[in-house]
């Protein structure tokens, strides 16, 4: 079975782009009620960034802390805030700064048209309705959340992302100019998010053409930024970021993606530290991708924690395992439609036991 899925409709990249966000939501304004909701990375509160956000009449900005990966509590908070700020539901939604506040602008713009709690939604095309209007401006690149249908949640009982063709954002804004200034760790964590994309789609069993010529394209631009020194290095990490994300839409993620969800669920690790700790245990899954990981590693003096799960109890560890195996689609990318033979719980265990 083919899947007809759906892409980003609206994308505007160049350096100083950012500055025309004005002239795309303007006519989204229709009367003196309409509102828009600025869904701000907290770390830009009060700074230059923040100053230069076009507010309007009876915009609403909500600065989000992502010190912690999303919650579905935090989303169904944020909602809430909205609904009690106005009756009118907000003309749109923009997201500012890296994959977690991205995150959170796909999911309020989904609740706030679906009812419930976000924790009902994470699966797979779970929404009924569609969402408000949302635009993505990335500060950080390398997720591909501004390209992905995946709104990725932890929840009271499981970390998994909303997945839906309506989470896709209606407009992103790609301006290579908000990266300056990134420290050098989050550059690259975040950076080798879509490494790892790339190296997951293109070694899975889910690898067709179409994902292939994104897959080896985004690899290409990876290359050039990690290995390489160019001045447009910025402009090439959001390329990589947009291409990695177009590579899993029609394929998948694998190993490594699965096991550091396990690692974020219990132990709280962003999601791109978690991807390089777990990758640097998987040499026996992707052998070429792991060496060269590790040269990139040492190109940028980047120093893994090591001895994560050292004295950590059995139920947590059992948890983490959990976890990880949960993820059906990302092991049978991995390993094929026999993959539970080849990743029994002892063996992911064992994995989690290294890091």
């Amino acid at each position: 079975m083919y899947r007809n899925f759906s892409i980003v409709p609206n994308i505007m990249f160049g350096r100083g782009s950012f500055n025309q966000l004005t002239d795309v939501i303007g006519p989204r304004k229709t009367g003196q009620d309409s509102f828009f909701v600025y869904i701000l990375d907290d770390v830009f509160k009060g700074g230059t960034l923040e100053g230069r956000l076009p507010l309007q009449g009876r915009d609403l900005l909500l600065p989000v802390n992502v010190d912690d990966e999303p919650k579905t509590s935090y989303i169904d908070a944020l909602v809430q805030r909205i609904r009690d700020y106005s009756p009118h539901l907000p003309v749109g939604v923009i997201g500012i700064g890296g994959g977690s506040a991205m995150d959170i602008a796909k999911a309020v713009s989904l609740l706030l048209t679906n009812p419930g709690s976000a924790a009902d939604y994470q699966g797979w095309d779970l929404i009924k309705n569609p969402s408000v209007y949302h635009v993505a401006v990335p500060t950080l690149a390398g997720t591909g959340a501004e390209i992905s249908r995946t709104a990725i949640l932890t929840g009271p009982v499981k970390k998994l992302g909303i997945n839906s063709d309506h989470t896709l954002f209606h407009q992103i804004i790609l301006d290579p100019e908000l990266l300056a200034g990134v420290p050098k760790e989050q550059w690259f964590y975040t950076g080798m998010d879509c490494y790892i994309h790339d190296v997951e789609s293109l070694q899975g069993t889910y690898i067709n053409a179409f994902s292939q010529a994104y897959g080896e394209k985004s690899l290409d631009l990876c290359r050039q930024v990690f290995l390489e020194e160019h001045p447009d290095k910025d402009d090439k990490l959001m390329m990589a970021s947009y291409f990695g994300g177009m590579s899993i839409a029609y394929s998948q993620v694998g190993a490594c993606h699965a096991l550091s969800y396990g690692l974020s669920y219990v132990l709280g690790i962003h999601h791109g530290i978690g991807c390089c700790i777990a990758f640097d245990y998987l040499d026996e899954f992707y052998p070429q991708g792991v060496d060269e990981f590790r040269q990139m590693m040492a190109r940028h003096g980047i120093t893994l924690p090591r001895g994560l799960t050292v004295g950590m109890e059995n139920d947590a560890l059992e948890l983490m395992v959990t976890t990880a195996l949960n993820l059906v689609p990302l092991w049978e990318n991995c390993l094929g439609p026999e993959w539970r033979e080849k990743m029994s719980r002892e063996r992911c265990l064992e994995l989690y036991r290294r890091m």
